[in-house]
């Protein structure tokens, strides 16, 4: 009968930790350029921090990474004042657990929250280019996902499985990684080892399943919606100039997944 309790209460104890940390042993930090556009694109960069241990990782962009953690210790609320909620916007809000099997995808979208999982099945070919860089011997990798062809230079030197975004499944760690035409290049700037539990990992465990091509619906959508300036302009001419810019920028819209495989 002990024996069951113990079992018991491990088998909470883990489910809870499941659903409010990540245990981190590694960290690699990227930068990526991109082109979210196709037209008129202007160059933008972003940041982010993939958290890993030998069996998992756990990807999320930089700004959220910083403000999930001040939400995590009452330092920032919804009451916060307007503009220091905004330093932390990004384009890239969604949170990627990656683990042998599966991509588990969380992206916050309009004040709301949406999951979906996808098979983690990329095959990529082995090239036998190598290049330096920074300190680390890479190998060149080439594969054909989301609409595009990736270039990935992965160093065995770090044996660890992952890469930014979803990409992973390469005999070491990804140190950079782009599309042919480069509208979106990662590439890593820092590398350690780590210790501790992110218990901001994912601050939202309660999102709303949904199927991949409804997230690509909303994401659109909501680049055009006129709802987003409507509290926010009081001139007519200027909110209808607004709309039609944002209808422009849906309709260029060059999103780094051009499908959904």
């Amino acid at each position: 009968m002990k024996l069951y309790y113990i079992l018991v209460l491990f088998f909470f104890v883990t489910l809870l930790k499941a659903q409010i940390g990540f245990d981190v042993a590694y960290e690699a930090d990227y930068k990526l350029t991109y082109k979210d556009q196709t037209i008129n694109a202007v160059i933008q960069e972003d940041a982010f921090a993939l958290l890993m241990n030998e069996k998992e990782s756990y990807y999320k962009n930089m700004k959220k990474y910083i403000e999930d953690s001040l939400k995590l210790e009452k330092k920032l609320t919804d009451k916060s004042d307007f503009r220091l909620g905004m330093k932390y916007a990004t384009d890239f809000s969604e949170y990627i657990g990656t683990t042998s099997g599966k991509l588990y995808i969380t992206v916050p979208v309009s004040n709301k929250a949406f999951k979906y999982e996808e098979v983690n099945n990329i095959n990529w070919k082995l090239s036998n280019e190598c290049k330096t860089i920074g300190k680390y011997k890479c190998q060149k990798a080439i594969c054909q996902k989301y609409g595009r062809t990736w270039i990935a230079w992965f160093t065995e030197e770090i044996p660890l499985p992952f890469g930014p975004y979803k990409f992973n499944k390469l005999p070491g760690l990804i140190l950079e990684v782009y599309d042919e035409k480069k509208e979106y290049i990662f590439s890593m700037y820092s590398f350690r080892k780590r210790k501790y539990v992110a218990k901001s990992a994912n601050m939202e465990a309660k999102a709303t399943s949904v199927t991949k091509s409804k997230i690509f619906d909303y994401q659109r959508r909501e680049i055009a919606d006129p709802n987003t300036y409507n509290a926010l302009i009081t001139d007519p001419e200027t909110l209808r100039f607004l709309i039609k810019k944002a209808q422009e920028r849906a309709k260029n819209y060059n999103p780094i997944e051009l499908s959904i495989y």
